[in-house]
């Protein structure tokens, strides 16, 4: 019999095509690599059936396709969406107060058909709680990725100067980090990106055990991520970016990402204006998300983009930054390539970055990269060698690490080669899906045996998610702090 996989995505949107990439921060990276891996693992013969479970929105601000009850990816792979709390679209720090609703309606939800699930797979903290209460209760094994996690999030937070109080208000983060905890404690395998998450990130949990996680990191579709470009692509990205430009072949810089403080975008605007040489020879190229105008984004949104124009005004850059308000997903691959036959560069300038999916994406394009020097840029360009990294809070440093890359005498047809045979090598979805496969059946077999109390140990020697679990506090216990962070209150 092949298995039974459930995935858990709870915010966002998501859906089988048409991404809605940068509508918003919960609707990104974490979408795509669910999607992409659902999709790999449906056409794995080791597979019989695979959900992904999601929330049902009623919305008319979103499109209608989110309220589908259920949603065919393939055969054998499918969305299911349930509803919990209100029907609207709500960004995930406001649907901690529903989780509860969903546990119960999973749990209906799996007891009412003939077979279980062999393992559940949450994304992110919210995903995380709601899978440890059912692992809970019907000692289904549990997977655990948290894509971004708290404890980082809170400390980049802090170490710009942000108010701990409003941190904790804006983003829920004593809550997130508790979820992150509880799915820490129930999870027979932590799935990651990158050894950095293992050893820096995840190690700053209390109930992180590092023998459980696993390094497998995601792939993207290299039939679409290729560096072969055509004619009518390349005239259709001219039209998005030329309008912008005054000499629109000079070699450019590129960066692709949301409207997000954390990406970090004004710093790169700044440290190009400072540059003479940039300025000389340089375009920059700015696809940020999706508008139609400024006063329909979110908050966080229309701010960032204030600070966006704000520093192209303030190093006077216009005619040479571009920053179209349109583009498609299936668009990107292109821009990608429009940014290589310029012998251009991608740039990632993040504050923290967990992973880099579009540092694999550029690679696979044929466009060598620079990316900040925190989290999967540093594992992703140790395997790829296509290009540098840089430490983005120094000005300097980023300044003088763009004008390296964008010399005359760069390496640049070397990074180009380098990154392509790499991406083919090591980062295709078959391969993730396999090597997934590979790690996860295994340990959660094991763990359902030791849920039954059929096998006292686990082959890795590990405290077994039960175990772990019966430390957890009840709920209205709370957190103790401590230099280290928030810590659960263990009963004695």
């Amino acid at each position: 019999m092949g298995l039974y996989v459930l995935h858990l995505h709870l915010h966002g949107l998501l859906r089988g095509h048409d991404l809605e990439l940068g509508r918003d921060a919960d609707t990104g990276g974490q979408t795509n690599y669910v999607l992409e891996l659902a999709k790999a693992l449906g056409q794995q013969s080791e597979v019989d059936r695979l959900e992904v479970i999601t929330r049902c929105i009623e919305d008319r601000r979103v499109s209608a396709d989110y309220a589908v009850h259920r949603e065919s990816l393939s055969s054998k792979a499918s969305i299911l969406r349930l509803p919990f709390g209100p029907r609207r679209y709500m960004r995930k720090e406001l649907l901690w107060p529903h989780l509860e609703e969903l546990a119960d309606a999973l749990v209906l939800h799996i007891t009412r058909q003939q077979r279980r699930p062999d393992w559940i797979h949450a994304h992110y903290a919210d995903a995380g709680w709601v899978g440890a209460q059912v692992q809970q209760r019907l000692g289904i094994p549990l997977v655990f990725t948290g894509h971004s996690l708290g404890r980082e999030k809170q400390r980049r937070l802090l170490e710009i100067g942000q108010n701990p109080e409003q941190v904790n208000q804006r983003y829920a983060m004593e809550r997130r980090i508790g979820a992150e905890e509880n799915a820490l404690a129930a999870a027979s395998l932590v799935v990651t990106s990158t050894r950095q998450e293992i050893r820096v990130q995840y190690d700053r949990y209390r109930y992180f055990h590092p023998d459980l996680a696993e390094v497998i990191p995601p792939g993207v579709d290299i039939n679409c991520f290729q560096p072969n470009r055509t004619a009518e692509e390349d005239t259709v990205i001219s039209g998005l970016m030329q309008p912008f430009l005054r000499e629109p072949d000079r070699p450019c810089l590129l960066a692709l990402s949301r409207p997000d403080r954390r990406k970090n975008i004004p710093a790169l605007i700044d440290a190009f204006g400072s540059s003479p040489y940039l300025r000389e020879h340089c375009n920059l190229l700015l696809v940020l998300g999706n508008r139609d105008g400024f006063h329909q984004l979110e908050r966080s949104q229309r701010e960032e983009w204030q600070h966006v124009i704000e520093a192209i005004d303030r190093q006077n850059l216009y005619g040479q930054v571009a920053y179209p308000k349109h583009h498609s997903r299936d668009q990107v691959p292109a821009i990608y390539r429009w940014a290589a036959s310029r012998r251009g560069v991608f740039v990632n300038p993040a504050l923290t970055e967990p992973f880099g999916l579009t540092l694999i994406e550029a690679a696979g394009c044929g466009l060598p990269v620079v990316a900040t020097n925190d989290g999967g840029p540093i594992d992703i360009l140790g395997r790829c060698r296509n290009g540098l990294l840089v430490d983005v809070s120094s000005s300097e440093c980023l300044r003088t690490t763009l004008e390296q890359a964008m010399a005359v005498d760069a390496p640049w047809d070397q990074w180009r080669q380098q990154g392509l045979e790499a991406v083919s090598e090591a980062y295709s979805w078959s391969a993730h899906a396999s090597r997934y496969l590979q790690v996860a059946r295994p340990l959660c077999a094991a763990a359902l045996l030791e849920s039954a109390n059929l096998k006292p140990n686990s082959r890795r020697r590990r405290i077994s998610a039960p175990a772990r679990l019966r430390q957890i506090p009840a709920a209205g216990q709370g957190y103790a702090h401590t230099a280290q962070g928030p810590r659960f209150r263990l009963s004695k």
